[in-house]
């Protein structure tokens, strides 16, 4: 083969190749044929001067230090082994038991049975095998199949590190408890850091005990001088009967609750009984604790007896007897303190004639009363008034909040009025002028505005009558306006809008001059100074009569016209005036012609401070407000 020529077909390399183009290598520019250098060779393959073969010696990508210097020591890496691998047949033992109640049988009431939990490394499973005992009498063996066993409704499973000696495991509702493990679980659990607690002692099944002790000889025992027998018929239905007390007050949300306690003479049991009065607000049950013997302290058990297990007959080595209950000592009731208050007849005379020693008179407990907590009242959410909100907590049926009636009988239909401007900065609200009626019945407050021609805003009622807040105060304890804070130059905030009194009228004076206590002396100074300066007080005495009208004439002073047009609710501002028809008066140059015919000389209200002021007409009337009394204004 080697003396074959080397053309193609004849090379063996290159047998299987299907492409044998030969690349471009001739090009034409502006005319001219210009030879190139085929990038590629035959078939697209690489041309022999790319190769590695062509390159030169001193190239630098062709240096390699270890050629030179040799390779770099590693340390030998260790081979990965997976968990199975690394943990294949080892096994964790612990040594546990669990307590098998056995209900139909006079010879135990529960079963003690000893188990081995095995827990598997390499997988992380569990079983439970219980060693076989001969004529047992039960199936025995493998308890809990190998598997992964939860630990929880969440999904986890138990781990091993999960296992300690003296704690208890449920598996499938079964609670096992660990007393101790072999030696290599010690190790293994000490070499991971895990510290296990002491061992403990398995306890002993009393049917097993009974079984070695079976083989052991008949020895004859004296028997003992309690006779259940004559005890039963002796004392069948003789009871003794105390009256105590419960006082858990040292407790969070404890109380003193009295019961009956009931010691039978004929086994020596003891029962305690709910009372009729004590169940309300109280789940119902009859009896507190059932007849059963009393052991004098609970607490106290045999030092080998396991700490998970119940405590029963043949534990306890001391009940409480007759001779414990004395009126005066706390019986102890499985941590519970009663204090024994009083007796029966007949459990005294059983004391005085068979235990010859008298019980204790009756003892008085005074029982301190616990407050009862203030009911909170929810904060005020903006709807309606908080006098609404508040009846609507204190009853099922809402009801109407109560008002002073003495206060609406005595100032009924009576209110104080004052004249008051915007306290603003914009141009525009300068001109309105508002009246603030104040209602001294219910103490509520209402603002209209009088209309004003040619100004561009409606007139009419501003405020309806309403309780009014006082601005920062609480809303849950409001705090209203009252007629104290009413004088001129006061700043009133009602519902966002800023407002200045700047004029009073004059029954505003004399409800100050009766009851200086309510206002101070600026405040009643400055409305009799207000008065004064507009002409309806004279040094203080009374109403001006130099305006009168002469009721006997018919005849009115010169300038009572003049006096007229002056005499309006805003000393600083032109009178309000109404709408107004040519058509109607023939004087377009006067809106408030004055008519003799049209003033009357009939008195205002049924007192005396308005005889010398006549009645104005009613187109008049609305727009200049005289001192009226408080039956006119509503």
């Amino acid at each position: 083969m080697e003396g074959l020529p080397k053309l193609p077909g004849l090379d063996f390399k290159n047998r299987l190749k299907l492409n044998h183009h030969v690349a471009h290598s001739l090009d034409l520019v502006n005319g001219y044929r210009i030879p190139r250098a085929p990038p590629l060779g035959i078939g697209k393959d690489v041309l022999n001067e790319d190769s590695i073969a062509y390159i030169r010696k001193n190239d630098a990508t062709l240096y390699d230090a270890v050629f030179t210097y040799g390779r770099v020591k590693q340390a030998p890496v260790e081979p990965f082994r997976p968990h199975f691998v690394r943990y294949d047949k080892v096994k964790l033992t612990f040594k546990a038991f669990f307590k098998q109640s056995v209900p139909e049988s006079g010879l135990e009431h529960y079963r003690i049975r000893l188990v081995n939990i095995m827990y598997f490394m390499d997988d992380d499973t569990m079983t439970v095998i219980e060693p076989k005992v001969e004529n047992c009498g039960f199936p025995q063996g493998r308890l809990v199949r190998r598997g992964k066993i939860p630990k929880n409704i969440n999904g986890e499973y138990y781990y091993w590190k999960d296992l300690n000696i003296g704690i208890d495991i449920d598996l499938f509702g079964i609670v096992y408890h660990i007393t101790d493990c072999d030696e290599f679980t010690r190790d293994f659990m000490i070499a991971q850091g895990v510290e296990l607690n002491d061992s403990e002692c398995s306890p002993v099944d009393s049917v097993e005990l009974d079984k070695k002790t079976a083989t052991r000889p008949y020895t004859m025992q004296t028997p003992t001088t309690d006779d259940k027998l004559r005890r039963y018929l002796e004392f069948q239905g003789k009871v003794l009967s105390f009256d105590c007390v419960l006082d858990e007050s040292d407790r969070p949300h404890g109380e003193c609750i009295t019961y009956k306690m009931y010691y039978y003479l004929e086994d020596d049991t003891v029962a305690i009984k709910e009372l009729k009065e004590n169940q309300e607000g109280r789940d119902h049950f009859p009896m507190f604790m059932k007849r059963t013997k009393l052991p004098r302290d609970w607490k106290r058990q045999p030092a080998s007896y396991p700490a998970c297990l119940e405590v029963t007959d043949n534990e306890v080595t001391e009940y409480y007897q007759p001779t414990d209950f004395r009126i005066g000592n706390t019986i102890y009731v499985y941590g519970r303190r009663f204090l024994l208050l009083d007796c029966d007849p007949f459990t005294r005379k059983y004391y005085a004639n068979v235990l010859k020693s008298s019980q204790n008179s009756k003892l008085k407990v005074e029982f301190p009363k616990k407050p009862l907590p203030k009911r909170p009242l929810p904060e005020y959410l903006g709807f309606g008034t908080p006098e609404d909100s508040r009846t609507s907590c204190l009853n099922l049926h809402p009801k109407t909040p109560k008002k002073d009636i003495i206060r609406y009988l005595v100032n009924a239909n009576k209110y104080l009025r004052f004249g008051c401007v915007f306290d603003t900065a914009h141009p525009e609200d300068k001109m309105r002028h508002f009246v603030l009626k104040y209602s001294l019945a219910d103490g509520t407050l209402s603002l209209n505005e009088p209309p004003i021609r040619n100004s561009g805003i409606q007139g009419g009622k501003f405020l309806s009558r309403k309780l009014v807040v006082k601005p920062g105060c609480d809303l849950n304890a409001p705090e209203y306006y009252t007629a104290k804070d009413f004088y001129i130059g006061a700043m009133l905030t009602i519902h966002s809008h800023r407002f200045k009194i700047i004029s009073a009228d004059l029954y505003v004076y004399r409800y100050m001059k009766e009851n200086p206590e309510l206002f101070s002396g600026n405040a009643i100074a400055g409305v009799r100074d207000f008065l004064l300066r507009n002409g309806y007080l004279k040094e203080d005495t009374g109403i001006c009569k130099d305006d009168t009208l002469n009721r006997s004439s018919g005849e009115k002073t010169p300038d009572l016209n003049d006096r007229l047009e002056n005499i309006h609710y805003f000393p600083d501002e032109q009178p309000f005036q109404e709408p107004f028809d040519k058509s109607k008066d023939k004087d377009a140059s006067r809106p408030y012609q004055l008519v003799e015919n049209e003033i009357k000389t009939e008195t205002v209200g049924p007192s005396n401070c308005h005889d010398e002021f006549p009645k104005l007409p009613r187109h008049l009337n609305k727009n200049v407000h005289f001192a009226e009394e408080p039956g006119k204004h509503d």
